[in-house]
């Protein structure tokens, strides 16, 4: 899996008018955690994400954030990304700090792969009953998908 990488400010104000500012401003707020350190409140272009959620990141993507005015840089995973519910437009984002050295917890979603023979031949329904299944894995190995043959 491949590391994205992502310019990012740090924020000094914080509240709900100053969100909306920085939303205006065509920056998302939020806010990096984890590993054992401090929070960090930051902001993230908002077309930089867009353009890296079009060519390729999924739901797993590991971003290397580096943080603008100084040479600091994290791994991280997006943790939650709060949308609008009418414009669909990124409202808040949550990052967790990785340790590319140390296995994490993750959801990783099925592929069905080639059709069961009596669903093509006999008109039968395929019932798939699980759709992702949690893995432990290093940051770097995780797959974005998992193919199961039926």
């Amino acid at each position: 899996m491949k590391t994205i990488e992502l310019a990012v400010e740090k924020r000094d104000s914080k509240g709900k008018n100053e969100a909306r500012r920085t939303r205006m401003g065509g920056r998302i707020p939020a806010i990096v955690y984890g590993a054992g350190k401090a929070t960090v409140p930051i902001t993230v272009d908002r077309k930089t994400l867009s353009d890296a959620f079009r060519n390729g990141a999924g739901e797993n993507a590991i971003f290397l954030l580096k943080l603008a005015g100084s040479d600091q840089t994290r791994h991280a995973m997006i943790k939650e990304l709060q949308k609008d519910p009418l414009t669909r437009k990124a409202l808040h984002i949550d990052f967790v700090r990785v340790l590319m050295d140390a296995k994490i917890r993750v959801n990783v979603s099925i592929e069905v792969v080639n059709v069961a023979r009596g669903v093509k031949t006999d008109g039968g329904i395929l019932d798939i009953v699980t759709r992702e299944i949690e893995i432990e894995s290093l940051p770097g190995n995780i797959p974005a998908h998992i193919p199961v043959d039926v």
